[in-house]
């Protein structure tokens, strides 16, 4: 008799999502479990075309945001759910996670893992916030596990009653898909900083802050350009290099936005498929967010040796060690971000224990392979084989 294949189907909102977090352990999955992939997410034929030949992509419209079109995807995906019968289906990102939890739960989808990849509501204030906690406590209680990629989060979600302690579950250390290590490669660091500055026409003697990520309010970029203007303005050799794309209109501050875009020691990089190279090439990475899931950017820095600086925030305090691999601000503190922007600046011989201390770190911690052992584990233990 032929046991029946176990059918795994992941879900996101975006592509974007999927090829950042999710593709390399369903590659390895497949490698060393027998089961049936599908991915969901909004159309996108050149991600589509580019996954192998043993990933199936069921491409379904998500917009982000609220919208009108949230329930057209809704019953797209019960019909979806009810005609394949996965065995287990996996979501994250919000609206991802809105419509297929409550599919899954309606079509009785045996195992509906959450992977609680940040919270939404957690820069929100008033009545907005209130709407998206109702509305991840209907994702959580809809699903039948709920893995935050870090403890911190894991933490804040039991105090928010969000759900019982029972289930959730951080694996290993967090992060949703750990650090390669073969990619983030601290032995390249010269080459790639040499090679960057040059490009960027960065004096190899300057002092470069860097940022990854979507550059908007929610990321504390106010905070950020308000601090480095202060910090620019008293020290010429001052840089800063963003690597992302802009989203204007999500609250960033106008006159903030215009004053970086006219200092030519800004640099707005756009997004890249090489961000180990634009990492390698700061002295000091910032992540003032207001949100995060984890903040896998910071471990990134931290394994090609660049000191942190970070907010007060479920996430990001997971992936580094205040005081050992960089420094913690409170949010939304521009004041706070300063001084610490400062004290990187000044002291060499802190910058590079901070660096020693985040490269080791992240090799013990949060290397990618080791990660998708325990995540694959888990999935077997979910799926019973």
């Amino acid at each position: 008799m032929v046991r029946n294949m176990k059918s795994i189907c992941f879900i996101t909102t975006i592509p974007t999502t999927l090829r950042a977090f999710v593709l390399q352990f369903a590659k390895y999955m497949h490698e060393n479990c027998d089961c049936k992939i599908t991915f969901i997410s909004s159309p996108n034929e050149e991600f589509q075309n580019c996954l192998p030949e043993y990933i199936r992509f069921i491409p379904v419209k998500m917009e982000r945001g609220i919208s009108l079109g949230g329930f057209k995807s809704f019953l797209i995906l019960y019909k979806i759910f009810k005609k394949e019968k996965f065995d287990l289906v996996q979501y994250s990102t919000p609206n991802a996670a809105c419509y297929a939890s409550i599919a899954a739960f309606l079509t009785r989808i045996p195992t509906r893992l959450y992977c609680q990849w940040g919270i939404a509501y957690v820069g929100l204030d008033g009545f907005k916030r209130k709407i998206f906690k109702t509305i991840e406590r209907l994702v959580c209680f809809c699903s039948t596990k709920v893995e935050p990629d870090s403890k911190s989060n894991l933490l804040f979600s039991i105090k928010e009653k969000l759900y019982k302690a029972s289930k959730g579950e951080v694996i290993w250390n967090g992060s949703a898909s750990g650090v390669n290590l073969e990619k983030f490669d601290f032995s390249k660091k010269n080459e790639y900083r040499k090679e960057i500055r040059c490009k960027l026409k960065i004096p190899d003697n300057a002092f470069v802050y860097g940022f990854v990520g979507r550059i908007n309010r929610d990321k504390g970029i106010n905070e950020l350009f308000t601090a480095m203007r202060s910090v620019m303005a008293y020290n010429e050799s001052a840089y800063l290099i963003l690597v992302g794309n802009s989203e204007l209109g999500k609250g960033v501050d106008e006159s903030l936005y215009a004053w970086a875009r006219n200092e030519e020691r800004v640099i707005f990089c756009g997004y890249t498929n090489v961000a180990e190279q634009y990492v390698a090439s700061m002295d000091c990475y910032v992540l003032p967010s207001y949100r995060e899931g984890f903040g896998l950017a910071v471990v990134e820095a931290e394994a090609m040796g660049v000191p942190v600086v970070v907010t007060n925030i479920p996430g990001p305090i997971d992936a580094m060690e205040n005081g050992k691999s960089g420094l913690v601000v409170e949010k939304k503190d521009s004041a706070g971000l300063e001084n610490a922007l400062l004290v990187m600046l000044a002291q060499q011989n802190l910058r590079d224990e901070f660096g020693k201390f985040g490269v080791e770190l992240a090799r013990e911690k949060f290397e990618q392979t080791k990660l998708f052992e325990k995540i694959l584990a888990d999935r077997k233990n979910l799926l019973k084989i």
